[in-house]
């Protein structure tokens, strides 16, 4: 007869567990503070539809129209995320790149914080141009753009700030620079790095809806939400822009959970409390 061993769950899983969940009580009560706000002010002063609609007014356009909202936001958010991936893979190689050689790093540096100062607005429609306007790919170089400057600055950051004791270690063991930056200078680098990734998380949707404002196919989001606007749909219009919001948020946990699961071992991710 064979028994079976059930190892004891760890005595601060469970703490660790209610903390967490309390931090995210106050932004839970504020937002549901500022939604009943919303729709009382909306109510009592009898707000036009095109001003600010009223939330149940937006909740029930997506109910109505969840299903095409959906696959329009789907198609949306795999732009972004397209361009998340560009963007934030070559952030990082020219990260490692600067870190690496330090003078051409410096030359360079100020060109990428130039581009960097480019509106948007003014470079989506020559990404169009470029690409063609029905072209998903228009839209990812949008978003790319967007998520390129703080994944580079970030990492960049991380590889540059690491102990000069820790550098000195390596080079006491006989460690050339390749060895150092993989055994010192990126493991360092992951909290800073990640700080830009989950800035480049929203950034990208933000930019592939940019796009989608300047053109793009009928079963994009940020297309419906500008042919909504024009035929006075502003309920339907409000309902896409919250959508975009929770693909935004969605990939922002996304990254973050990434975030916590690569670096548990930093004391940075161990929250304020010194846990």
């Amino acid at each position: 007869m064979t028994s079976t061993v059930v190892e004891p769950i760890p005595a601060g899983f469970g703490r660790e567990i209610g903390g967490r969940l309390r931090d995210w009580v106050p932004a839970i009560l504020v937002f549901f503070v500022a939604i009943a706000l919303w729709e009382g002010v909306t109510t009592l002063f009898d707000v036009e539809t095109f001003l600010l609609p009223k939330p149940s007014d937006i909740a029930q356009a997506f109910w109505d129209d969840k299903g095409t909202l959906w696959d329009y936001g789907l198609y949306t958010f795999k732009e972004a995320a397209g361009g998340f991936a560009l963007g934030s893979s070559f952030g990082i190689l020219m990260a490692l790149f600067l870190a690496r050689f330090r003078a051409l790093g410096s030359a360079l540096l100020p060109f990428a914080i130039a581009a960097n100062a480019i509106p948007i607005i003014a470079f989506a429609p020559i990404t169009n141009n470029w690409f063609g306007l029905l072209n998903p790919f228009s839209k990812m170089a949008i978003a790319a753009v967007l998520c390129f400057f703080p994944v580079m600055v970030n990492t960049l950051r991380g590889l540059t700030s690491v102990d000069v004791r820790s550098i000195e270690l390596m080079r006491s063991y006989g460690a050339g620079e390749l060895q150092t930056f993989r055994s010192v200078r990126i493991p360092s680098s992951l909290p800073f790095m990640f700080t830009g990734l989950k800035v480049a998380a929203v950034l990208s949707m933000i930019g592939a809806i940019v796009g989608e404002y300047f053109g793009g196919p009928t079963n994009a989001l940020g297309v419906s939400i500008l042919n909504d606007t024009q035929l006075f749909n502003f309920p339907r219009a409000w309902a896409g822009i919250v959508l975009a919001s929770a693909f935004g948020i969605v990939f922002y946990g996304a990254v973050a959970l990434a975030e916590r699961l690569t670096t548990s071992w930093h004391p940075s991710s161990r929250g304020f409390r010194g846990e």
